[in-house]
């Protein structure tokens, strides 16, 4: 039986990202009594050890890549939040060995410890990048989640549940096009698009969160959840914030980068065909092959052989105006108009 979270201990590995932090308060909200923040980064554990002056938080210096780091924080804990990764495309394609030793080794190590120490629940968060991957980045998460999937099967009789979520681009995360066009109409600059065409799913942190918060609720073993979301293309996304900043501001086409694609998708066709719809998500049960290997060579399926994959693409499309009004959703973007009215 799950702790209730409100008398839960809490593991959150990269928690002082963007993720983390959104986690952090929402855990603390609900009157979760220990949040144990994990990350290697001390400036950030110090800013947020300040703007949340909260002695429930307990900051812990280490790096998933150090597997005593992540033992000495994992002691007690009853369930796990990793959140840890290196997530920049550019930064992975040209170092891919180090997205390798984070994303993977790391992942192993966060779900190793947590099968050893007896962790009621870890949920594994991973991108719409790892499906159909063409980029170190994706390729690495996509790992992550063979990573967790096969522990949860190693670890079927063990008590701890491993789980992952899989969701698209979170709306005014760090590194992301949202802040970059805010900046951009601030100084007056051209709005760079790689190609107006192409689509990406658009998730606010707070659905991210409700997301990783249903996974730890309904996760069986090797589960994978994935949030359903609208999309848009970039160009509409550039001209909606035109719009809402009331600019003029000139679009810039500058080309696809290296390790992108016209559209992410969510889930492949593959494993639609065993998910279950759960209304605003879907769960992928664990492909239960055994080390028997008939399931690989021997055996077949024939139902569902018709089912699309779910990408960026064909799910729901979002018009400028609909755009618009998410992008109000977002404290953030509140908060950049109104110093932008106010200048």
């Amino acid at each position: 039986m799950k702790t209730p979270l409100n008398q839960a201990k809490i593991l959150i590995t990269g928690g002082t990202g963007s993720f983390g932090r959104t986690m952090a308060e929402h855990l603390l909200q609900r009157g979760c009594p220990e949040i144990r923040i994990f990350s290697r980064d001390e400036w950030k554990q110090d800013s947020m050890r300040v703007d949340f002056a909260d002695e429930r938080l307990k900051f812990y210096l280490g790096d998933v890549r150090s597997a005593p780091s992540v033992e000495k924080a994992m002691a007690g804990v009853d369930m796990v939040f990793h959140a840890a990764a290196l997530k920049q495309v550019p930064s992975c394609e040209f170092f891919p060995m180090q997205a390798v030793l984070t994303n993977v080794v790391g992942s192993a190590n966060v779900v190793d410890a947590a099968v050893r120490h007896g962790v009621q629940s870890v949920v594994c968060l991973s991108t719409d990048k790892a499906v159909f991957p063409v980029n170190a980045m994706g390729m690495s998460k996509a790992l992550m989640e063979k990573v967790a999937q096969a522990t949860a099967r190693s670890a079927q009789d063990s008590g701890t549940v491993i789980s992952s979520v899989r969701y698209g681009n979170v709306m005014y995360s760090r590194g992301s096009v949202i802040p970059l066009f805010v900046k951009q109409i601030r100084e007056g600059q051209a709005l760079t698009v790689t190609d107006p065409r192409m689509t990406r799913f658009l998730m606010p942190l707070r659905e991210a969160v409700s997301l990783v918060e249903f996974a730890w609720q309904h996760a069986g073993q090797g589960d994978l959840f994935v949030r359903k979301a609208p999309a848009s293309t970039i160009g509409d996304l550039a001209e909606a914030m035109r719009q809402l900043f009331e600019v003029e501001t000139p679009v810039q086409v500058i080309g696809i980068r290296h390790g992108e694609k016209m559209y992410e998708a969510l889930a492949s066709a593959e494993e639609l065909r065993r998910s279950e719809d759960m209304g605003d998500f879907l769960r992928v049960h664990m492909d239960g092959r055994d080390l028997n290997y008939n399931k690989f060579f021997t055996e077949g399926e024939q139902e569902g052989a018709d089912v699309s994959d779910y990408t960026s693409d064909n799910t729901q499309r979002l018009s400028i105006d609909e755009i618009k009004e998410l992008l109000l959703t977002l404290p953030e973007v509140r908060a950049d108009l109104e110093a932008w009215r106010a200048r």
